[in-house]
């Protein structure tokens, strides 16, 4: 059988991730194992060690990592969000659909200025849903809100996942940065769209709120405009001195955790106790990462030496002269799909970018070939959006469950949260369609 290993391979990879072991270890422990099944020689197999240490612990770009994990972990502490949310509610808490508006908006605005999925997620249903609840909305669309916009910190810069992708594939995380966000806003303003037909044509479902909030209409606008200003000013130091060309990715990263560190000494949010808690959640973080790429790497340096690319090249038919590209596209995407309802986004980017990257680079759809891959980068970070909503294994969903009341139970959020899939769904579509969503603003800020 020409491609028995990559099968056995990918058969024993399935069967070692869904084991609960580690999936650093089961992809490194899978590589070395099949390396001596398969008769492979040592020393191609200390290649994956050489590109360990050159392409990732020497690596000054993922600096940026820790260093944007550690900001968005410290402005959680700082308490814009609740601010924001005071204010807001102050403004459209009386309207059909107030709070979840406001939640909508909060979760654009911690999506840009955080990045971290958890930390916004957990806080946003702390804060919003038992207000939500008591003023009498559907618990299916309270909960469904919360989970989808405290995601979008993963798609809008600046965002961690945006970082490995451009070590991954070699691409200017500048250039990600810009691209993805398009798409990104485009994805906030469809959730907000989605609000807006519900409080025309389903008010029932988020009635207004029973009282008035006692503070005034320009003592809330003011309200409002004073606590965007923080996450403004730290959003146009870190994304602002990208564009402009003043610092690397590294450099700004290191900017903004200063900046959120200031911030949360400023507001007085910030103890020791809490300061070493991010400090262990950054390590926790970073490490788990690194470790991913490790293993993935050692995985896929073994996998290609057995003819694991050029198997998925011939099921994806890509080496054929007739193959429609948007069809290998479109198969790619529909598998990333599938992986995001059982694997994290880490997994899913070490195991499947390093084999579908040339295919797609490959390929004619009509690019520049210099966007083609950056155009793919995009698509690839809105679809995995979708892999923190996804049934079974949705990370947001388990974040939900966690603070929700006992009497919300799994299938409720789980009907809560289709919606907002069937939305990042049609933004994916959007973004293969009109390339321009993601190429727009590289091309016109960097010429690309």
């Amino acid at each position: 059988m020409e491609y028995f290993w990559p099968l056995t391979m990918c058969a024993a990879l399935l069967l070692g991730i869904f084991s609960g072991y580690p999936v650093a270890l089961v992809l490194a422990g899978i590589g070395v194992l099949f390396a001596f099944a398969a008769d492979v020689p040592m020393i191609f197999l200390s290649t994956g060690v050489s590109r360990t240490f050159s392409g990732i612990l020497s690596n000054w770009l993922l600096i940026a990592v820790p260093l944007f994990v550690f900001m968005g972990l410290i402005l959680e502490k700082s308490g814009i969000a609740q601010r924001l949310l005071r204010s807001l509610a102050g403004l459209l808490g009386t309207l059909p659909g107030g709070y979840a508006f406001a939640v909508a908006i909060i979760g654009i605005v911690m999506a840009a200025s955080t990045g971290i999925i958890g930390a916004s997620v957990v806080l946003m249903g702390v804060l919003a849903l038992p207000v939500m609840l008591e003023n009498r909305y559907d618990p299916r669309l309270a909960t469904g809100v919360i989970a989808a916009t405290g995601t979008l910190g993963i798609l809008i810069p600046p965002s961690i996942m945006l970082v490995v992708l451009g070590d991954t594939l070699r691409i200017s995380v500048g250039d990600l940065f810009a691209g993805a966000m398009i798409p990104g806003l485009l994805l906030g303003v469809l959730y907000v769209a989605y609000l807006v037909l519900l409080a025309i044509f389903r008010p029932q479902v988020m009635p207004p709120s029973g009282r008035r909030e006692r503070i005034g209409f320009a003592a809330a606008a003011f309200g409002l405009a004073r606590d965007l200003l923080a996450p403004l000013v730290l959003i146009l130091l870190v994304l602002g001195s990208i564009i402009a060309g003043i610092a690397t990715p590294t450099e700004a990263a290191a900017l903004g955790a200063a900046g959120a560190f200031l911030l949360a000494l400023a507001t007085r949010q910030l103890d020791w106790r809490q300061f070493t808690a991010v400090l262990q959640e950054t390590t926790k973080t970073t490490a788990m990462i690194m470790f991913v790429m490790i293993g993935a790497t050692i995985f896929s340096v073994i996998f290609r030496k057995l003819g694991g690319d050029t198997m998925i090249a011939d099921v994806l038919g890509a080496e054929e002269a007739g193959t429609n590209a948007y069809w290998v596209l479109f198969v790619i995407m529909a598998f990333i799909f599938v992986l995001g309802m059982f694997l994290d986004w880490v997994e899913i980017t070490f195991i499947v970018i390093p084999i579908v990257a040339p295919i797609i680079a490959g390929l004619d759809f009509g690019l520049p070939k210099e966007q083609v891959l950056l155009w793919f980068a995009i698509l690839f970070a809105v679809n995995l959006q979708t892999s923190f909503l996804t049934p079974p294994f949705g990370y947001a969903l388990f974040y939900i469950r966690g603070i929700a009341p006992p009497e919300i139970g799994t299938r409720v959020i789980y009907r809560g949260i289709m919606p907002f899939v069937v939305i990042q769904l049609l933004a994916l579509l959007l973004t293969v369609f009109f390339p321009e969503l993601a190429l727009w603003l590289p091309g016109t800020l960097f010429g690309k």
